[in-house]
């Protein structure tokens, strides 16, 4: 079991870089969607989770593959591109996501709990906003861009592995 999480103070900063983390992370996992196929029938596991503060990278599965899918992973993450069609695509999941927990009165009501509770936070409402307006290619590629340049990083590693 491994994970690590890729912790940037740039995602809290506003709404709108809320959304493009979103989107990044969506589309990355897209990309990882063919390459890591074959992980997957090796029975080795992988998830990609947008935190609240970054990225979480969890791999598992059998030790001798595992660190060949996490370095898939952050192949995939460095080398980050992406056409304009799923940008679009990934876009419209979004909005259909973000509406999906605004029509919910329990998902709705424990956003706006948090959203008292948390400094700092932003509301799906927000969020969802944000994204109508719409996002552009360019700004999506200079927060990927930014993320990059402004990371810490915790992980951990469980099982048969050596320092």
């Amino acid at each position: 079991y491994v994970r690590f999480h890729l912790i940037s103070p740039l995602i809290q900063q506003s709404a709108e870089n809320i959304v493009l983390f979103d989107t990044f992370v969506n589309i990355l996992s897209h990309n990882l969607g063919e390459p890591a196929y074959e992980a997957d029938v090796a029975q080795l596991e992988y998830k990609l989770v947008a935190g609240e503060h970054g990225l979480v990278i969890r791999v598992k599965g059998f030790n001798h593959k595992l660190p060949l899918l996490f370095q898939l992973i952050i192949d995939y993450l460095s080398d980050f591109s992406f056409t304009p069609a799923v940008f679009e695509m990934i876009t419209e999941q979004l909005k259909k996501t973000y509406f999906n927990i605004l029509i919910k009165p329990e998902t709705l009501a424990k956003d706006v709990r948090l959203l008292i509770l948390e400094h700092g936070r932003w509301s799906m409402i927000d969020k969802y906003q944000t994204l109508m307006k719409g996002l552009s290619i360019e700004s999506l590629s200079s927060f990927v861009k930014a993320f990059k340049s402004q990371l810490f990083v915790e992980g951990l590693v469980q099982g048969n592995f050596t320092s």
